[in-house]
């Protein structure tokens, strides 16, 4: 009886820790509209996990964002990528949300925000507001939901995260209701031999595997030979009620036997660890083929705190005469489950498909710096920039290198150093260092101009070269005609461009005033909102200069009437 108290008080007791660290039905939605998702917490993407949900917003902006308790502002950034225009409010109970891809601001947060950027002459500015400076009240309207930073569509970006160490949380932990009854998809399996004689169909190099759905609704995978160290891989996704999206999955876990031999899920992860996705994934075959397999096996290079549970790093020893039984089982947060079963069997067997080898004059120890001459550029690898050991195909020449190709993952900046000497010094302002993808269409790589050298600090692989750029960039009026009256507009929008090194800097001024004009790149457009009201004189004289990324400049100049 005694010991039966115990079990039911340690019971109730871990029930009590995991509601004060996911505070149930405490947050209000961000949104006034039923919540439907179109990306998951922990969402695989390039080079890293989704840190929040997205929040449909019926593919329009200027919904209303509402604060989700009482808290105070802590951190305001606009930028013309990445989240884009983003609110950061600390909450008292020790978690901080966050709000991104916003269109704007609440009107007190919004006021807040033009001092400071006409203080500083930038439309981009991360600001720290004093604790308690700028206070909200849970269900206050802080901002209205946009389009703006790195988004690909009209949604709301939202984040809950622990407050002192900074880490985001999955949103839906909260007790926030969105509709799920489906399923994940599983897209593909995958079985990798991990050892040297290990063979997996009489292959030793990664192979995929056939699977039918049985009557109970779970996969069967065909009969597999192997013998060695093994491990599993899966393409999968999940997807919620009421939207289309391909989405992350929850959690996975892998079991052998009935014992659990993996097993990962996305309640939390570091920021400092999100680039190691590129070791949960098969990077290669990403490249190769733009799909993401999830690893069941963790490799030695893999850092992340995902994992729940690992025997063996997920591997498994293959023994001859030995038959085992491996369940991958694939979840969501709302608890509906795919199960994979896979029989192996431990089986002596002939190799047919040898493990690729393709060995070039260079060989990259991952654990120590490594320089190379190319020729027209030295390359230099920091230690750790890779995860592992490879042979690196580099190519010399005298205008133009290539580092290997992008079928292997950067976790670190390298450097890349031309030498411009044979060319003028005025041929060299116009210069810079240009990456060219697969079609030779060359894109600007952040160029340092110094000791008679071009420098750029890059995780992409691929081909490099200098380039140079005598074309300034082009400014147009883009809602308005010179002398045109303005009195019933509400802004005023231009487009600029740049046909190589991109833009650098803008800046405009109205009847020699500065003035704030909002940079959207993926349309191109700057925007100025007449309820600035920088003058009131019914001439205006507007003028804009674009400078691109070598520093050719455009001024443009134009006249307009507004009462």
């Amino acid at each position: 009886m005694r010991r039966t108290l115990f079990l039911a008080f340690f019971l109730f007791a871990i029930y009590l820790a995991a509601q004060e660290k996911y505070p149930q039905n405490t947050f209000r939605s961000p949104l006034d509209i039923p919540l439907v998702l179109s990306g998951t917490f922990g969402e695989l993407r390039s080079n890293h996990f989704h840190s929040g949900m997205d929040l449909k917003t019926q593919q329009r902006e200027g919904l209303p964002v509402y604060a989700i308790e009482d808290g105070t502002v802590t951190r305001i950034k606009i930028s013309h990528w990445g989240y884009g225009k983003a609110l950061y409010v600390a909450h008292p109970n020790g978690h901080t949300s966050v709000y991104a891809h916003l269109q704007k601001f609440g009107p007190e947060i919004e006021k807040y925000v033009k001092k400071v950027q006409y203080q500083k002459q930038s439309f981009e500015v991360e600001m720290f507001p004093d604790y308690g400076e700028l206070k909200v009240a849970k269900g206050d309207i802080i901002a209205f939901s946009g389009n703006t930073g790195g988004s690909a569509g009209p949604h709301l970006h939202f984040e809950i995260r622990n407050s002192v160490n900074g880490k985001p949380t999955n949103p839906l932990l909260y007790g926030y209701e969105v509709r799920d009854a489906t399923d994940p998809t599983l897209l593909g399996l995958f079985a990798y031999p991990l050892a040297k004689g290990a063979l997996v169909n009489q292959s030793a190099e990664k192979i995929q595997l056939n699977y039918k759905k049985q009557a109970d609704g779970s996969f069967l995978a065909d009969k597999v030979t192997a013998v060695g160290t093994i491990g599993f891989g899966i393409n999968s996704f999940d997807r919620l009620d009421m939207a289309a999206n391909k989405n992350g999955v929850y959690a996975v876990k892998q079991t052998v036997n009935g014992k659990v031999y993996s097993e990962f899920d996305f309640d939390t992860f570091s920021f400092g660890e999100t680039r190691y996705i590129n070791t949960l994934i098969d990077y290669a075959h990403f490249y190769n083929h733009r799909q993401r397999i999830q690893k069941c096996f963790k490799e030695p290079y893999n850092h992340l705190s995902i994992y729940k549970s690992l025997y063996n790093d997920g591997k498994i020893e293959i023994i001859e005469g030995l038959s085992y039984t491996v369940e991958i089982l694939i979840s969501d947060l709302a608890g509906n489950t795919t199960k994979l079963i896979i029989p192996v069997e431990g089986k002596m067997q002939e190799e047919k498909i040898a493990k690729k080898n393709d060995p070039t004059d260079n060989f990259l120890i991952a654990n120590k710096p490594n320089n190379f001459d190319l020729g027209a550029a030295k390359v230099f690898f920091p230690a750790s920039t890779f995860y592992e050991d490879f042979y690196i195909d580099l190519q010399k020449g005298t205008d133009t290198i290539t580092i290997h190709n992008n079928s292997v993952a950067a976790h670190r900046n390298f450097t890349i150093s031309f030498d411009p000497s044979k060319y003028t010094t005025e041929e060299r302002k116009q210069m810079f260092i240009a990456h060219l993808d697969s079609k030779k269409r060359p894109s600007y790589s952040k160029t340092y101009k110094r000791d008679g050298s071009f420098t750029t600090r890059t995780r992409t692989l691929g081909t490099y070269t200098l380039v140079k750029d005598s074309i300034p960039p082009t400014i147009r009026p883009k809602n308005f005609k010179e002398k045109q009256w303005l009195s019933n507009y509400n802004y005023l929008s231009l487009l600029i461009s740049d046909d190589l090194s991109g833009i650098d800097s803008y800046s405009a001024t109205l009847n020699g005033k500065w003035i704030l004009m909002e940079y959207e790149p993926k349309t191109n457009t700057i925007t100025y909102n007449f309820e600035d009201n920088i003058t009131n004189d019914t001439e205006c004289d507007l003028i804009v200069t674009v400078t691109d990324n070598v520093g050719n400049s455009t001024i443009f100049s134009t006249k307009f009437f507004r009462k």
